[in-house]
């Protein structure tokens, strides 16, 4: 009976299985989508496994060893990804790309690595630059772990200035408790290849330390993989450069050194550099109660469905890309694409100044991780109470996925100006008609909080086909110590502060796809055409 039976229960749960719903195939913005934490911890899981790799974890252990920095999205190449979103092609293979660091090979290096395909990875392949070139091993990005080490190699190294410091400053590295020094480094770590040496800014650690450097700057040599070849190459104080750390001491000693003594600072709630509001304004303009808001008085106009975002006439993928931002993908407008890629690529800054480490400083912010320095956003202020939150998972010098809550925001904002609108006068002192649009647009907004500066990162779409890219700067100044010989290169901005001069770039990749994948672009210059009226004799 049993066996009779079977061809029968078999028959019922094909057909049970068979009529119930069936899963939805995924949104073709998900080939764009950033990795999942379970696809992160799958590549870990696999390039760790790879014994010709020798990986061993990030935190901890020596700085000289094979380990995985960066976990990210590869996207698919173009064509694939147009012939699978046009023409029903064949869905792109998902891919992952894995920065490795290689710190005890023959020839330490920094390799980038495909990886795939997910969500269960079986192989991966080098991604190798033109000219077949590497990446040396002193290029690499700073880690967690080599931070650590930097900071405990400058306490050591700058021990004998304890007395010149809390003289100073009242503050010191030694047993300072709540009264403590800490440190700021600028990039690049040298003048020229194969150096990794850093000046570094002593600043007291109060909030906004950033804006109270002491007086003191030291160049660390930091390129050899043991820290305990590490050594100070030179030290700047009070505009005064010395060739180490104990002719700076010995110069204090004996009461040759020209002393920057800084005031003691006050309260925390009463410090120039912090955020708590002070002051009134002089109009009476109430502080402690809110200011306009944003709502929406009948529900979001917008929808979200995974990483695919459609507004009014648009339609756009979307990712937090770890390395450098926000990248917006396959762009459409009216059901037709305008452009395959919108992304934030670098932003760079310039700075000029007295001291070393203002005179050296040439940030490259997407060395620091630009996407995944996102840190959570703020209901209220960040982003308007009504937005929509979405969280971020980055594998960045880690041993796993990392969660980044509210990452992100997507909200509807009124812009205070009309979209377009005319009153029709009848030139009899009255009108005919008016008629006018309210100006609105979405807004898809992330921050980057790269060491003392916050980027917050826009891209607007408005109803009328306009996109816009936008980026704030915020958050603190790079400020260095304030000379007379300083005032060259930047303002004074408070007692021992100065205010350096400095330019920032903002880089966007832009891919457009107006009317087709061929376009081109072409700069045009403008020059006067001299011809005669032809009804004004004479004239030109």
């Amino acid at each position: 009976m049993w066996l009779l039976g079977l061809p029968w229960a078999l028959a019922l749960l094909v057909t049970v299985t068979s009529s119930g719903p069936s899963a939805a195939p995924p949104d073709p913005a998900s080939i764009f989508a950033d990795l999942s934490p379970e696809e992160l911890r799958a590549v870990r899981t696999f390039l760790m496994g790879r014994p010709e790799l020798g990986l061993s974890p990030s935190q901890g252990g020596p700085l000289a060893k094979n380990s995985l920095f960066l976990v990210e999205l590869l996207p698919p190449k173009k064509r694939p990804a147009l012939r699978f979103l046009e023409h029903g092609g064949p869905r792109p293979r998902r891919e992952a790309r894995a920065i490795v660091f290689f710190g005890v090979q023959a020839e330490p290096n920094i390799t980038e690595l495909a990886v795939g395909p997910l969500p269960q990875p079986s192989s991966y392949r080098v991604l190798g630059f033109k000219g077949g070139r590497a990446v040396p091993f002193w290029a690499r990005p700073m880690t967690r772990l080599e931070y650590e080490l930097l900071h405990e190699a400058l306490v050591a190294a700058v021990a004998p200035l304890e007395p010149l410091l809390r003289e100073a400053t009242g503050f010191g590295f030694q047993n300072c408790s709540e009264r403590c020094l800490t440190f700021s480094d600028i990039a690049p770590r040298g003048l020229g290849p194969g150096e990794r040496r850093t000046w570094l800014v002593i600043q007291r650690f109060v909030e906004g330390y950033f804006l109270h450097p002491a007086g003191l700057e030291v160049l660390l040599d930091h390129r050899d993989p043991d820290p305990r070849r590490w050594a100070v190459r030179q030290l700047w104080y009070n505009g005064h450069y010395f060739g180490s750390v104990r002719e700076l001491a010995e110069s204090h000693a004996r009461g040759t050194l020209p002393l920057a003594r800084l005031p003691e600072p006050p309260p925390a709630r009463h410090l120039f550099s912090s955020y708590e509001p002070r002051g009134h304004f002089a109009s009476g303009t109430p502080t402690e109660v809110h200011g306009a808001k944003v709502c929406e008085p009948q529900g979001r106009r917008y929808r979200l469905h995974g990483n695919r975002l459609e507004y009014g006439g648009w339609s756009l993928a979307f990712r937090l890309r770890s390395s450098a931002g926000l990248q917006l993908f396959d762009v459409r407008f009216g059901g037709e694409r305008v452009a395959y890629e919108l992304s934030v690529q670098e932003a760079i800054a310039f700075y000029g100044g007295h001291s070393p480490a203002a005179m050296q400083t040439k940030y490259m912010d997407a060395g620091w991780a630009m996407g995944a320095s996102s840190y959570e956003l703020a209901r209220g202020v960040d982003c308007p109470e009504t937005a929509t939150f979405l969280d971020a998972h980055h594998l960045l010098d880690a041993d796993g996925p990392v969660r980044f809550p509210h990452a992100l925001c997507i909200f509807e904002l009124p812009t205070g100006v009309p979209l377009r609108r005319h009153f029709d006068n009848d030139f009899q002192g009255g009108f005919h008609f008016y008629a006018g649009l309210e100006g609105r647009a979405l807004v898809l907004r992330t921050t980057s909080t790269v060491y003392n500066y916050d980027y917050i990162w826009d891209f607007l779409l408005y109803p009328n086909g306009v996109l816009e890219a936008k980026v704030h700067a915020t958050g603190y100044i790079h400020a260095t110590f304030y000379t007379p010989e300083g005032r060259r290169y930047g303002s004074r901005v408070h007692s021992h502060l100065l205010g350096n001069i400095h330019t920032h770039l903002v880089h966007y990749k832009v891919d457009l796809d107006v009317a087709g994948s061929g376009n081109s672009f072409e700069t045009m210059d403008i020059r006067f055409e001299n011809i005669s009226n032809p009804w004004s004799a004479g004239a030109r």
